[in-house]
């Protein structure tokens, strides 16, 4: 979950892995540290965001030297201090590691370096590796890595200078991402593929399980035994642009704005000329997909609300069974898979761990899996047996916007292609779906269009200690992704339920003043959510409707309503969440809150 950067070549390494970093500060902003060579091995770390580090620098005055490194930290194994900041040396101060995930058997390593007469400074699991690569140092740091690497224990990313290898930087990998870029005369190593834009757009992401040693003219891959690896480079045609605010006060509010071009990005080349479906992407088979009797849908926060719209979906247009399952819990209930299964595995960056291994999973038990993600030559879409690669270019912020609305766009267009290979609706039916799909961005940009009005809501509801949201059908999961919002940006504690649950339970919490969120829009259960919005105003809420353009019933029962444009309910969640995206962000700004840097929030969870 933490940014790294690694530089060598001709240039001050200081300021590139700056930059770098200030790239992936969104993976991690509770210390930052870093390490560069210059005869000597110098490390500067601090507590808290980059700037707290780049304010030490300018006091201390930055290290020179054309090779080093960085990291900017979200912590797991110790508190955010100084001392648990990343870069870790050894005892002897000539190796420094810089590390991204969990060392699962850390204590054991740990009790016996200390038996050892090793002295650990931190709280970390990460100062473990320093102190294992100082035992086996003889002057080939990438053999030493690679001996560490045989003796731990659970899901990382390692990078490892030392004084005694001036010209070399080593990295590992096993399940947390890693990419190298390569430059003219130089060599760049980091944890996303952002960090290396400004230099290059030639890349290698380092595979499971190996080793890369990267020097100023190029790099080695190796396998964990020290066999050697040729992998290709890819080129990247991204703009580095788009990770600007481009005029929008925050990275989120402009995400929001960047939603209807997004969808059609989306969209873009799915259609043959035909009017039929073409995913190519996929990878596979119509026969295969022909033979599938059942669907998973694995998937993680927003990913996993995306799944929720999917199931709807699916289960309507293929007549297929689908189970939506968060990615964390499915493979320990041991689900009952194989080849006559599909899986489809949504993660926004393709690097979330439990996804990840919700994938592994699947396919170890035969099932066919199907990556949805935002990111080319993520893991995920490496790893999986097809991809589906939502377009939505580069997502900052950390509360998902763009990529959730690109998510459940993704998910609809495999939908209908399983119905169209499998039989499941008429070419014409397909293609009435495939013209709504088109106008949602369209239906996005008039819904933004409801800001002003959201931001008066906003005002009057910032105070508030709690909310509900309430939805039911595709209602429902556009409600968990409201609430979602909510409590990530502005810290007020949200629920979403199904509507009709209110009264199982959770109408206790309904008093005076409470704000009910209700999520409304035209579909065969509006009466039953007109019912149920009664119930939470005869118990004194104030409710917030999101409803469809020409609904006269509905403001007899709300005090408030935001009305958008009628779309198919099976589609409808790409529009409902807008308004639920904006109060959150108003609600949040009100408050004061950080939005694109929520606290012991990080953009890609690669650690379970």
């Amino acid at each position: 979950m933490c940014g790294i950067v690694g530089y060598v070549g001709p240039d001050e390494a200081l300021p590139i892995v700056l930059e770098g970093l200030r790239r992936l500060e969104y993976r991690g902003y509770d210390s930052a540290g870093v390490a560069l060579i210059d005869g000597d091995l110098r490390v500067v770390k601090r507590a808290g965001r980059l700037a707290e580090l780049e304010r030490a620098l300018e006091e201390e005055g930055g290290p020179p030297g054309s090779m080093g490194m960085g990291h900017t930290r979200w912590a797991t194994h110790g508190e955010p201090t100084d001392c648990n900041a990343h870069p870790h040396l050894d005892c002897r101060g000539r190796v420094a590691v810089i590390h991204n995930g969990i060392i699962e058997n850390f204590a054991a390593l740990r009790s016996r370096l200390e038996k050892d007469g090793h002295v650990l400074a931190s709280d970390t699991d990460t100062e473990c590796i320093a102190h294992l690569i100082e035992e086996r140092m003889e002057g080939d740091l990438a053999e030493a890595v690679r001996a560490t690497v045989r003796e731990l224990e659970g899901a990382y990313a390692i990078v490892a200078m030392s004084a005694d290898d001036p010209e070399t930087i080593v990295g590992a990998k096993v399940s947390s991402p890693l990419v190298v870029g390569l430059g003219d005369g130089e060599t760049i190593l980091a944890s996303d593929i952002p960090a290396v834009l400004s230099r290059t757009r030639t890349v290698i992401p380092v595979e499971e399980g190996q080793v890369v040693e990267v020097r100023r003219d190029g790099v080695a891959f190796s396998d964990f035994q020290g066999n050697p690896l040729h992998p290709e480079p890819m080129t990247v045609d991204w703009d580095v642009e788009r990770a600007q605010k481009g005029g929008f006060e925050d990275f989120m509010l402009k995400e929001i704005h960047e939603q209807p071009s997004a969808i059609r990005d989306t969209l873009v080349g799915r259609v043959a000329p035909n009017g039929m479906l073409a995913l190519d992407e996929l990878r596979t088979s119509d026969d295969v997909l022909r033979e599938v009797d059942k669907v998973f849908v694995v998937a993680c926060g927003t990913a996993f609300h995306a799944g929720l719209v999917a199931k709807y979906a699916i289960e309507h247009w293929t007549r297929l069974p689908v189970e939506i399952e968060i990615a964390s819990e499915f493979r320990y209930r041991d689900p009952v898979l194989g080849p006559d299964t599909l899986t489809l595995a949504v993660s926004q960056s393709g690097e979330t761990i439990d996804t990840l291994e919700a994938a592994r999973h699947a396919a170890r038990q035969g099932s066919q899996v199907i990556a949805v993600t935002n990111t080319v030559g993520s893991s995920l879409a490496r790893e999986a047996d097809g991809v589906f690669y939502t377009h939505a270019g580069t997502e900052i912020c950390v509360a998902a916007t763009k990529t959730f609305a690109t998510q459940m766009v993704a998910l609809h267009l495999v939908a209908l292609y399983l119905a169209q290979v499998r039989g499941a609706m008429f070419p014409e039916e397909i293609a009435d779906v495939l013209d709504r799909i088109r106008e949602l961005p369209g239906q996005v940009r008039r819904t933004i269009g409801l800001d002003p009005q959201i931001r008066e809501l906003a005002k009057r509801y910032a105070s508030a200690r709690d909310f509900l949201f309430i939805g039911r059908h595709t209602g429902y999961p556009a409600a968990l992704e409201g609430a979602l919002k909510l409590k990530e940006v502005s810290y007020i504690h949200a629920e979403g339920y199904p509507a009709a649950e209110l009264k199982h339970g959770p109408i206790a919490l309904v008093e005076p003043g409470v704000p009910v969120v209700a999520v409304a829009p035209e579909c065969h259960v509006y009466p039953k959510m007109l019912s149920n919005i009664q119930e939470v105003r005869a118990r004194g809420a104030e409710v917030i409707a999101v409803a469809t353009e020409g609904d006269v019933e509905i403001e007899r029962y709300a005090e408030h309503v935001l009305f958008v444009p009628r779309t198919p309910e099976l589609l409808a969640p790409v529009v409902v969440t807008v308004p639920l995206q904006l109060l959150a962000y108003h609600i949040a700004k009100e408050r004061g809150c950080d939005v694109d840097k929520p606290r012991n929030l990080a953009k890609s969870v690669t650690v379970e």
